[in-house]
């Protein structure tokens, strides 16, 4: 390979590729990754999509997300803030009533006798600096601490998931759709319907009792190193695999109609050729658009797979802290859930120019 012939997406790949495989060999090597590397891929990402936008006459719509970016989760924040405090009853409202005096303690202790205005311009200052404050059931311990300590394993399980559902579902929707109207087109698409429709928690039961129970090749529950990752990780990428497969087989479909496909076949080119150099790439618009979404949503966790295998995961607190009533927690979530929102749909955005140059963002 002669580097000096690389464009720079070719460069920009392969050091992309090979941090985020030490990360990942690493990770399955059951050792921490370290910070700097995971501050490495995200400075390479930044650096990367930076240029590519650059490239691609693509800065001003970038900057203009950026701007709507903000703009998004200031609402976001604002509007989770008034619905907290406009729901009836309180954090501290138990089944048995605290004496007044203890219970204004508390409230002054959290800042919630100030004026509601007060509190929402604190909480702006303090989303402002990363200092969501502190958890009310949690006692004694921050937003930050309890999201740095939990979020780890939802994002790695939420990632191999996320990889395994493309792994799987791309290849199966090709495949279904190459051998339209056959048996193994309504199979794959049967597969894929079951995959939608069974919910996770009894995929999750049926893969413990088979691989747990029965075979004994798998521990049932627990994160203790990457061999427990492998149930978990299977139960939350089946229904979004299937769905791929199904966004797959329809785009390929509309995409192997068009005239450059039947002027590709009539150079003699072969079916696999066809398929995947040229059908393809061009199928993968609605597949992108499905991915912003489900990027976000499942880096956040899952609150029942993580109960189900007792993964130590984001998704149940997200959860509990709605039931708790735990203020601060939910802000602190919901917030980060919405960074991952915009953040995946503008990468999404920006990688629709690259599969379709069609596609212009200027």
């Amino acid at each position: 390979m002669n580097i000096a012939k690389l464009s720079f997406g070719q460069v920009f790949t392969l050091v992309l590729s090979g941090t985020i495989l030490s990360a990942v060999v690493l990770n399955l090597a059951n050792y921490e990754v370290p910070a700097g590397l995971m501050l490495a891929i995200g400075l390479e990402l930044v650096i990367g999509l930076s240029v590519f936008a650059y490239l691609n006459n693509s800065v001003i719509y970038c900057l203009k997300r950026i701007v709507e970016a903000f703009i998004t989760l200031l609402v976001i924040a604002t509007f989770t803030f008034a619905l907290l405090r406009l729901m009836p009853g309180g954090p501290f409202d138990e089944e048995k009533a605290l004496p007044p005096e203890i219970k204004a303690n508390i409230e002054k202790k959290y800042g919630l006798d100030k004026p509601p205005l007060t509190q929402y311009l604190n909480y702006l200052k303090g989303v402002a600096t990363l200092e969501f404050g502190e958890s009310y059931k949690y006692i004694g311990r921050s937003v930050g601490d309890i999201i740095s300590e939990s979020f780890p394993a939802s994002f790695v399980l939420g990632l191999y998931a996320f990889v395994l559902s493309f792994v799987i579902g791309i290849p199966l929707g090709l495949f279904a759709a190459s051998r339209h109207n056959t048996f193994w087109d309504n199979l794959a698409m049967g597969v894929s319907i079951s995959g939608v429709a069974l919910p996770n928690f009894l995929i999750g039961s049926v893969l413990i009792i088979i691989f747990s129970y029965w075979l004994k090749v798998l521990p049932p529950a627990l994160w203790d190193s990457p061999i427990y990752y492998v149930l978990p990780v299977v139960t939350l990428g089946v229904r979004p695999a299937a769905f791929i497969a199904r966004l797959t087989r329809s785009s390929v479909l509309d995409v192997i109609g068009s005239d450059y496909i039947r002027t590709a076949k009539s150079k003699g080119l072969s079916n696999f050729t066809v398929l995947y150099k040229h059908v393809l790439k061009n199928s993968l618009i609605p597949v992108l658009t499905y991915s912003g979404p489900l990027l976000a949503g499942i880096l956040s966790g899952s609150f029942v797979i993580e109960i189900l295998f007792a993964v130590p995961g984001i998704g149940k607190h997200l959860v509990q802290s709605v039931s708790n009533r735990d203020y601060p927690l939910i802000l602190g979530l919901t917030l980060l859930y919405s960074v991952l929102l915009v953040v995946s749909n503008l990468i999404v955005d920006l990688l629709y120019s690259f599969f379709d140059p069609r596609i212009s963002l200027a």
